[in-house]
């Protein structure tokens, strides 16, 4: 059957079409906004699999006929998904996963399509709409309805789903997706602006006060309060709920009849339990409560080979793996329970308490930056390098009008070796970029990247239990400054969990591997003194409660701030790398003086580029040199040079008579004529119209570099001295 349905939703014109196209898929939708076309479809296996883990795939996919371009590169095919594909098809599978009921192991693929792509479009927010529909008309027994929403802040007043350019005026990014009854995920970055400032040069007013001072544009990290985002999420929230209650009225209509599938029992061995229970409760929470994350999990397996080898089981015929599954579910059960009941948690910490950090700094001799950040079990070495201009990402979006170029970049690295396994290392997958891009958006509005320079941090996860991206955050704001790079202000990241028992809660600070593993929430939230820049959560339990969420972010704060604390002392003891930075000073000399800098045809400027090693770019009208190299020492050098040469006063020129014959060297040839160097060593202009009475089509036809020539002096205005030809006495 063929359905068709229109909706406006907060700035959004959504078409729906099904039953159209892709009809051998369990369920299809063509979504329409605007010029945007988006194919929405989810197949399941009909047998399930024996998995440990619900086999869920989200595949989003850009085809470049969409905005009517050609892939670039050798291959003229769509290669593998870039950043941005694997970014979105993780924001829908974290925001469909939680719909699936427990015991679902029927491998299921759900894949967007875009078709055609606007330059305005949020491709993000109508992937996830797109996906919804598809898996809600299908015949899964899934009737909840997701929808995304993307909310801005432009000019102080709050935007839902703005357009992209609306979006590059805002100071939030927000993404929030959720059920008609509560949230199930959130992506929140803060975006940094600039706003002008005026302030003094180095010019002496008294010699030109027009150059005294200069406007600047300093970078603001418009860190959002907390109390601040939480209206701001509480206000999306509602919109969501009123989109999908509109999307269920609708889509009912023309959902397929649901299929009747078997769902893995979820149960445990009852009598294993008790036994449990009754013999081994006092070693698992030993177990529990050991201090190291590889102690733990070996104490848990000895735990059960144990039971597995003891009278009672060999006569139960209880095997290692029944037993080894429910030992986990009690341990699961006891660390909830010494949450929830005794405030304590599984090593010795409170609910609120933040685990020791230790931090060093530029311990890599040979780069530009370094910091071993170290949290508990949780260990991140970041490493910053400043490349030039030409070192940045470049890019293409679908929705942008030509590429684009990333100049600040973070990348992830998480080694098997981190968490113990003997696994080689291999190609950054979803979770790396994932975790990278969070770390990026949290760093971001903090750093302010020059218009020549790339910044790129790397981390590399050398330990992890929880909590390793803000780990990287944390040691990403200090590798910067050990690469003494100004900031706007120090960020530091905490991770949030959640334990929820009926009416009782508990919000963990600083999470480790356990409590992610057997808590209901993942909370990541990075930030600055003043309010949040970056934070993620995803929910395991159908939703949080507005007080809850309100709570954790505050709890989140005091951590934040404790930690900051620890990050300013370790910023105190940063020791630069001066020899390894490349360096740039900006110098302000009158513009006068800029010809004694350049030199004739640009033999001083050259000079100076040579000795020094660096590149100097100046702009005559302001005054302005700028010089940048690879080693400080040397571009500082070289501006006392300039400045040496700039304070000199000007020589007198050396004066000749109109009508005076001299004789002198064909130095240089232009197309418009040569540069002859006359005696005192200076040079004159001999234009190529002053070669011959009559055309000259070449200058080469009359002279050529290293002539002998004798020429007569037309006129001269300072340096400036125009001359005329009168032979050749003697060709090179």
């Amino acid at each position: 059957m063929k359905c068709r349905f229109e909706f406006d939703m907060d700035n959004l014109k959504e078409i729906y079409e099904i039953g159209e196209v892709a009809r051998q898929a369990n369920g299809a939708v063509l979504l329409r906004s605007g010029k945007t076309v988006m194919l929405a479809t989810v197949v399941m296996e009909k047998e399930p699999v024996e998995e440990d883990f619900m086999p869920l795939t989200v595949q989003y996919i850009e085809k470049s006929y969409a905005a009517g371009k050609i892939p670039g590169g050798f291959v003229k095919r769509e290669q593998k998904p870039g950043d941005f594909e694997t970014l979105t098809a993780r924001i829908v599978d974290r925001a469909l996963r939680p719909l699936f009921p427990k015991g679902f192991l029927y491998p299921t693929v759900i894949t967007v399509m875009v078709l055609s792509a606007d330059e305005q479009s949020d491709l993000q927010v109508l992937a996830l709409k797109a996906a919804s529909a598809a898996l809600y008309i299908s015949d899964i027994p899934i009737r909840t309805a997701v929808s995304g929403l993307r909310v801005a802040k432009i000019d102080g007043e709050i935007v839902f789903n703005p357009t992209l350019d609306e979006l590059k005026e805002s100071t939030l990014d927000l993404y929030l997706a959720g059920t008609k009854e509560d949230l199930l995920m959130i992506e929140m970055a803060a975006i940094g602006t600039y706003k002008p400032e005026v302030i003094p040069t180095t010019v002496d007013p008294f010699i030109d006060p027009t150059l005294a001072e200069e406007v600047v544009m300093i970078k603001e990290a418009n860190a959002m309060p907390e109390e601040e985002l939480a209206n701001i999420i509480k206000e999306g929230k509602k919109l969501l709920q009123q989109e999908c209650a509109e999307y269920e009225n609708y889509f009912i209509e023309s959902a397929k009849p649901m299929l009747k599938l078997e769902l893995a029992p979820e149960t445990i061995n009852e009598d294993i339990w008790v036994y449990i229970d009754e013999i081994y409760k006092d070693e698992i929470k030993a177990a529990v409560t050991a201090m190291a994350k590889s102690e733990r999990n070996e104490l848990l397996k000895e735990i059960a080979k144990k039971i597995a080898q003891d009278d009672v089981a060999m006569e139960q015929g209880w095997d290692y793996e029944t037993i080894y599954k429910v030992v986990e579910k009690y341990k699961r059960m006891i660390v909830r329970k010494m949450i929830l009941e005794e405030g304590k948690r599984a090593d010795g910490r409170g609910l609120k308490d933040v685990r020791p950090i230790t931090i060093k700094t530029n311990i890599l001799p040979s780069a530009h930056g370094s910091c071993l950040f170290t949290r508990g079990e949780t260990q991140a070495l970041v490493v910053c390098t400043i490349g030039e201009k030409s070192d940045a990402q470049m890019f293409e979006k679908l929705t942008s009008k030509g590429p684009e170029y990333e100049h600040f970049m973070v990348h992830y690295n998480f080694p098997p070796f981190s968490v113990g396994e003997a696994k080689p290392i291999t190609a950054p997958g979803r979770r790396e970029l994932g975790h990278g891009n969070l770390a990026r958006r949290a760093l971001e509005p903090v750093v302010d990247v020059p218009e020549d320079k790339t910044y790129r941090l790397v981390s590399e996860i050398l330990e992890s239990n929880g909590s390793s991206s803000m780990a990287t955050v944390c040691g990403g704001a200090l590798a910067l400054r050990a690469a003494n790079i100004d900031l706007v202000d120090l960020v530091a990241g905490v991770a949030m969990g959640l334990v929820v028992e009926e009416d009782k809660y508990a919000i963990l600070t600083d999470i480790m591997g356990l409590e992610d593993h057997d808590g209901d929430m993942d909370f990541k939230v990075a930030g600055t003194h003043d309010g949040v820049t970056a934070m993620q959560m995803d929910i395991k339990l159908g939703g949080v409660k507005e007080e809850i969420l309100k709570e954790a972010l505050a709890q989140a704060k005091e951590a934040r701030l404790h930690i900051l604390s620890i990050m300013e002392e370790a910023e105190k003891e940063i020791v630069i790398n001066e020899e390894n930075l490349p360096s740039s000073e900006t110098i302000f000399v009158h513009p006068s003086k800029i010809v004694d800098i350049i030199g004739q045809a640009g033999k001083t400027i050259k000079e100076i580029i040579e000795k020094f090693e660096v590149t100097v770019d100046i702009d005559r009208e302001k005054g302005k040199v700028r010089v940048t190299g690879k080693n400080k020492p040397k571009v500082k050098a070289a501006c006392e040079h300039i400045q040496s040469i700039a304070s000199k006063p000007a020589p007198e020129p050396v004066k000749f008579e109109p009508g005076q014959i001299l004789k002198g060297r064909i130095k240089r040839i232009t197309n418009f004529g040569a540069f002859v160097e006359l005696p005192g060593g200076v040079d004159g202009l001999l234009h190529i119209s002053k070669l011959s009475s009559g055309r000259v089509e070449k200058v080469e036809d009359v002279v050529q570099e290293g002539d002998e020539v004798e020429v007569e002096i037309l006129s001269q205005k300072g340096h400036k001295i125009e001359l005329a030809l009168k032979q050749v006495i003697k060709n090179a």
